[in-house]
């Protein structure tokens, strides 16, 4: 009987040791929007003066981020963080794309674009259209802004909204990334996105 028992939990263990067991997909550390129907695309002009659609980054991950060249605090943050991502990735970074959306066309001029992203990243994509392909945009990304006036005509600040969209290499939303958490759980969720 005790020989039976150990022959048993030895085929037991043997059967157990055979079965094949799928590792759980990991977990994402920002929003994950997938599956949602919204930010479909846009039609915008890059910093160098070329039209651009959502479709022209097709095969890479797209981080997208609205803000505007003279915000003083979160904009030029997320900036330098998500430069920071671009250095923790290495090499997988050229398979990156950020983009920085204006929401101020009116003081954030193609040249004025061109300066302010690549003082974080030459890679990074500055964008930007006239106040109704702005505003459409906005609204397709579901993006809060507003102009808030200030002492003189010039010194308006924007309020907008503060995180960053993810799309996969297909072009379909996959997150929202929250402002001000640092470049960790980034670069963690784009290696998930890049490795899939």
């Amino acid at each position: 009987m005790k020989n039976l028992f150990v022959l048993l939990a030895l085929t037991f263990l043997l059967v157990a040791c055979g079965e094949k067991t799928s590792a759980p997909l990991a977990a994402f550390k920002n929003t994950d929007l997938s599956g949602l129907d919204y930010a479909h695309d846009f039609a915008l002009t890059d910093h160098t003066g070329t039209p651009r659609t959502l479709a022209d980054f097709r095969g890479k991950v797209v981080v997208m981020f609205f803000g505007y060249t003279q915000c003083p605090d979160v904009c030029p943050a997320t900036m330098a963080e998500l430069a920071t991502v671009m250095k923790e990735l290495g090499p997988q970074a050229n398979q990156v794309q950020v983009l920085f959306v204006t929401v101020d066309p009116e003081r954030d001029t193609q040249s004025l674009l061109a300066q302010y992203v690549a003082a974080f990243d030459p890679r990074f994509i500055g964008l930007y259209g006239d106040a109704a392909a702005t505003a459409k945009v906005a609204k397709e990304f579901k993006v809060y802004y507003a102009k808030v006036e200030g002492k003189t005509p010039g010194s308006y600040t924007v309020d907008h909204t503060a995180g960053s969209y993810v799309f996969d290499r297909s072009g379909k939303i996959r997150l929202f990334v929250r402002n001000g958490q640092g470049a960790a759980p980034i670069t963690q969720d784009l290696k998930i996105l890049l490795s899939s």
